[in-house]
């Protein structure tokens, strides 16, 4: 079995009451078993009525209920949870000027440390969103999975070994339930992406020998700390730069170009070993500027890859594979895919759009529950996101770290104990290798 974590306690930022008392779905059986049955109808029935909630109502909240409402019809927004209920509100008003059929007529806004209890325990959501901080995604997933919802996950599924493990377990338990959970790593259906390793695995560049991928960008954001915020309150509100999280870049961010190693190598890599540092971070930010690392892989094949946030450096964000018979190029974004034979003469390629990918996902989602084949693919996400958290284990502690000492033996849980919004929690630090154990 995975550690367990402790889910955050009640109460909320603006004082407004209304705490939920946490469901064991163990003991409450019969409420479970009702909801099986609920989202059950929702996989059988083609014609009926999704209705979605989203935990999460944040940028990436909203513009992934607004991609799932876009592409697909018979759906509608019924619920909404983040810990700032004025995101909530915001949400809510967007979405009705944009779909206004498609939106409950009454805002349903869930707030606090606890909101997220709320939309699981609504018995009318069928489709749940968790577009959270990525630290929380573990414990939310499993909780989805047993409360019969379907779900669409944000990318990345966790940040540390302990999360991977209960995800692992949650996406087995959806396999067993027949409901659905969609990943957030958008590139499995952009179709150059997809083109692309179709050509790949049909000779284009011969046997693989070697990639490389970067995900190079500039600065991001950060929020002082106000006033009166105790430690909890400000981590959360400045989630980024806190690794237990975020996971720092390499894991919130740059998982899009591992998930796409992974995908092209067929599977995960051996170990990690690399290197990294900070140069331009807040002083109470975890997060480091950039990090460098060699993957290997089965057959001795290794990626290379980098990823920073430096304001005023160069981006590149993208994709080298290299073969016995020339190299493919899949670029991030719309950047599209190429590929060159070993004389540099360009022999195919494809546009695609990141746009048409967001909503295709949702499409995906919905289309599967309705044909009664629910999607699950919560392993492959939790893999690439662990590829990421490998990669960060081995910069930080300055290690070779191997993939199954990560995965089996590791016991690193980042995510605070009884976490509430008065808790004090461990002063910031950031890693430096040759002093950060390997746990």
């Amino acid at each position: 079995m995975s550690e367990k974590r402790s889910l955050p306690a009640g109460g909320r930022p603006d004082g407004v009451s209304g705490a939920l008392s946490r469901r064991c779905f163990v003991s409450g059986a019969a409420g479970a078993a009702t909801l099986m049955v609920h989202s059950s109808l929702a996989a059988t029935e083609e014609t009926r009525e999704l209705r979605l909630g989203v935990i999460g109502c944040g940028g990436r909240g909203s513009g992934a209920i607004n991609d799932s409402l876009t592409i697909n019809e018979g759906v509608r927004l019924v619920a909404t949870a983040d810990l700032f209920a004025p995101k909530c509100a915001a949400l809510w008003k967007a979405m009705r000027e944009a779909h206004p059929d498609k939106v409950a007529a009454t805002d349903s806004i869930a707030a606090g440390l606890d909101g997220w209890r709320r939309v699981l325990d609504d018995p009318s959501v069928d489709i749940v969103l968790i577009t959270t901080p990525p630290g929380f995604r573990p414990s939310y997933l499993t909780e989805a999975v047993a409360a019969g919802k379907h779900v669409f996950a944000e990318k990345p599924a966790c940040v540390d070994p302990a999360g991977y493990r209960i995800c692992l377990e949650a996406h087995d338990k959806a396999l067993a339930n027949g409901t659905a959970i969609v990943a957030g790593t958008q590139y499995r259906r952009q179709v150059n992406y997809l083109g692309a390793i179709e050509q790949i695995r049909q000779g284009a560049i011969g046997d693989l020998v070697s990639a490389s991928a970067r995900y190079c960008a500039g600065g991001i954001w950060y929020r002082p700390r106000k006033e009166g915020m105790s430690d909890a309150e400000y981590q959360l509100t400045n989630w980024m730069h806190f690794i237990w999280l975020s996971g720092d870049q390499i894991v919130e961010q740059a998982v899009h170009n591992l998930d796409t190693m992974n995908w092209v190598m067929g599977g995960n890599p051996i170990s990690a070993f690399g290197s990294g540092g900070r140069f331009t971070r807040p002083d109470d930010s975890e997060m480091w500027d950039s990090m460098s690392l060699d993957y290997e892989y089965p057959g001795n094949r290794v990626v290379s890859f980098m990823c920073r946030q430096i304001p005023g450096a160069a981006a590149d964000v993208g994709n080298v594979i290299r073969g016995t018979q020339g190299e493919c190029q899949i670029g991030g974004g719309n950047a599209g895919s190429r590929i060159f034979d070993r004389a540099g003469k360009k022999i195919w390629e494809m546009a695609g759009s990141i746009a048409d990918a967001y909503r295709q996902e949702h499409k995906d989602l919905v289309d599967s529950i309705r044909a009664g084949k629910p999607i699950v693919e919560l392993r492959q996400m939790a893999d690439s996101s662990m590829m990421a958290v490998l990669g960060r284990m081995a910069a930080y502690s300055g290690q070779k770290v191997t993939w199954k000492f990560a995965t089996e033996e590791s016991s690193l849980n980042l995510f605070p104990k009884d976490l509430a919004w008065d808790s004090t929690l461990p002063r910031p630090q950031f890693a430096i290798p040759g002093r950060t154990k390997l746990v």
